[in-house]
């Protein structure tokens, strides 16, 4: 996905919500601190959207511009609504939110993770294809490796699932490193 194609979903996602704020958290959020993202963090088709002011409008997105979509058909890339909760970020991350607005956007305003709260929220999810995109993330130097570890211990996951994710983000960041 391009920046370009995450403003487009954002235009007709606040239409459909009636709701010029867009929160995005999934893996297209790098768009919002890297317009140029390296084309291995861009490959997923889907943006992980939900309007900010109105959550439960994410159904009606995901019905309207989701996957099968005759807009998925029609562009060949699509939005998947959630909800906030789906977001297993650091505390503090609605603060440092990244805005992406201008003519591009319609008026709506696009508010994507920041990288670091990016990385971590995938962190938390665990799965193999967020640890490949973690470790993707710091190859290419678009996060801060001590910044990941201060704001890890922050993230609302069970003891054993915190000390699960901190103990792999450790691994990858050695591997990155070269350790």
């Amino acid at each position: 996905m391009t920046r370009a194609q995450l403003e487009h979903i954002v235009r007709a996602a606040a239409q459909i919500a009636g709701d010029r704020d867009i929160v995005v958290i999934g893996s297209q959020a790098i768009l919002g601190t890297y317009p140029e993202a390296p084309s291995t963090l861009l490959a997923s088709r889907e943006a992980d959207i939900y309007p900010r002011n109105a959550p439960g409008e994410a159904e009606r997105i995901d019905a309207s511009i989701g996957e099968l979509s005759l807009f998925d058909e029609a562009y060949g890339y699509y939005a998947h609504g959630v909800g906030p909760e789906t977001a297993k970020a650091p505390s503090g991350w609605e603060a440092r939110l990244v805005p992406i607005s201008g003519q591009h956007t319609g008026g709506a305003t696009a508010w994507c993770l920041e990288v670091h709260d990016l990385l971590l929220s995938k962190a938390a999810a665990g799965r193999p294809r967020d640890w490949v995109y973690i470790e993707e993330a710091l190859r290419h130097r678009l996060a801060d490796p001590e910044l990941l570890r201060q704001r890890c211990s922050d993230i609302p996951l069970a003891p054993r699932l915190l000390a699960v994710a901190q103990r792999r983000l450790e691994a990858v960041i050695a591997l990155v490193d070269g350790r």
